[in-house]
């Protein structure tokens, strides 16, 4: 699904990925863990083709095509979805009312019809009650006054309803307590599929008790130095970076 080989990516001229590789097929999901500064968040943007990230070398296939040159929205149409950080708060516009725009932006880039009302309306239900989201919080303006935890869940709610082929979580966990965690976890686990794939980058292994990863990368200095299960995630817990460090130096 995914194939990114030797890529180096800078950002106002400064080099921050230098020569990363990772191959992501469906039904699987990978965790990138790594220090602050390692070129986690840049990876995610590169992927999601946010336009200050420059790619100098390499190549990202999505399904088989290049995808290096393409707009961000090109991406997004094709099947890429990133939940951010920081969602960005839209005040005037309901969080029904953007899922519905971007729904149908999907579907004339296909050369599709805009999804009948009817078919839209059943699908906000199903997706809306698959997730435990209250109607009302449907209609209030995207981001707008929301807590961590209920941006966070409005991103997978965005998530569910766009059913992209990949999906990108950028530490999603930050800034989360237990409850808000449990339940945005839930709801990845509810949408992953033999058809589709999750790319979760997190700092801390306490996401990956709920969303276990089938493979986990550490990435330092730009770049991806050791892969793993699950348990490599509990072992970066119980020594730290550091000892990442000491190996790549060694």
């Amino acid at each position: 699904m995914l194939k990114i080989e030797n890529l180096h990516a800078s950002i106002e001229e400064k080099e921050i990925l230098k020569g990363l590789n990772i191959e992501v097929k469906p039904g699987e999901v990978h965790a990138i863990m790594g220090p602050n500064g390692a070129g986690k968040s840049t990876l995610s943007s590169v992927i999601a083709g946010r336009e200050e990230y420059e790619v100098t070398e390499g190549s990202i296939e999505f399904n088989g095509e290049e995808i290096g040159e393409m707009e961000a929205d090109e991406r997004a149409h094709k099947g890429i979805f990133m939940s951010f950080q920081y969602p960005v708060e839209i005040p005037g516009i309901s969080v029904t009312n953007f899922i519905k725009t971007a729904i149908n932006e999907t579907r004339k880039a296909q050369g599709l019809e805009d999804m009948p009302a009817s078919d839209m309306l059943k699908k906000i239900k199903e997706k809306a009650e698959l997730l435990e989201i209250d109607r009302k919080f449907l209609s209030r303006s995207l981001n707008e006054g929301f807590s961590g935890g209920e941006k966070k869940r409005n991103e997978i709610f965005q998530m569910a309803m766009l059913e992209p082929k990949l999906a990108i979580l950028d530490e999603t966990d930050s800034g989360l307590d237990i409850d808000a965690l449990k339940i945005v976890a839930n709801g990845v686990n509810k949408l992953k599929s033999k058809d589709n794939a999750v790319i979760v980058i997190t700092h801390y292994q306490r996401l990956l008790d709920y969303i276990v990863p089938d493979f986990v990368h550490v990435l330092y200095d730009g770049k991806i130095v050791k892969s793993g299960t699950k348990e490599l995630a509990l072992e970066l817990e119980a020594k730290g970076y550091d000892w990442i460090k000491q190996e790549v130096t060694a």
